[in-house]
């Protein structure tokens, strides 16, 4: 993997244009004066949790006794499945009850740092380990242009309208489909390469 592909997964992952109405909605209840600094500063708390992750992920895997082979297809299907729900969302998706001002959750965790985020950064610095400061930019580059689009939720929602940002997001979804059937090819072609030097 290179910087361009990883930082590429993990923009996807992430699905910036996908939390815009989460976004918006989360935050209707805040002064629109102040909804870029909580913006900003729930951009910066998920930076922080995955950076956390991108190095302790690896001791993590160690603890568990996860193989690589294990931990590329099992990286697939969970790609896999949140591809379909880009593609496919739930009709309930933007049901967001928040009565105050947002702090940590829902916007940093789990709408930018996530579980499929930090399952990524994991796969990636599993394949790795040397390249982490690869990674860290790749990382970087993801959440900066995530960051981006967040802030200008507001007027990408009313230029795109629903309609756009649904047609946008599931055209990431579906390359996000082709991204994980080839990591679950990669995991179980792993898996038999190991199996056949062990025998």
């Amino acid at each position: 993997m290179t910087f361009l592909s990883a930082a590429l997964l993990l923009f996807l992952v992430m699905d910036p244009l996908g939390n815009i109405p989460l976004y918006l909605t989360a935050l209707k209840n805040v002064e629109p004066a102040r909804r870029v600094k909580v913006i900003m500063r729930e951009l910066l708390i998920a930076l922080l949790v995955m950076v956390i992750f991108l190095f302790s992920g690896q001791a993590f895997l160690s603890a568990l006794h996860i193989s690589e082979p294990a931990l590329t297809a099992t990286g697939g299907i969970i790609l896999f499945l949140i591809a379909i729900k880009m593609i496919f969302p739930p009709a309930n998706e933007t049901d967001v009850k928040n009565e105050e001002e947002p702090f940590i959750v829902p916007l940093a965790i789990p709408y930018v740092a996530g579980p499929s985020a930090l399952a990524t950064l994991l796969l990636i610095m599993n394949g790795e380990p040397e390249k982490w400061p690869v990674w860290l930019g790749a990382l970087f580059a993801a959440w900066l242009v995530t960051g981006v689009i967040l802030l200008a939720a507001g007027p990408l929602a009313k230029i795109l309208r629903n309609r756009g940002l649904i047609a946008i997001e599931r055209l990431m979804g579906m390359i996000l489909v082709a991204i994980a059937i080839q990591m679950l090819m990669d995991g179980i072609a792993e898996f038999i390469t190991f199996i056949a030097t062990q025998s």
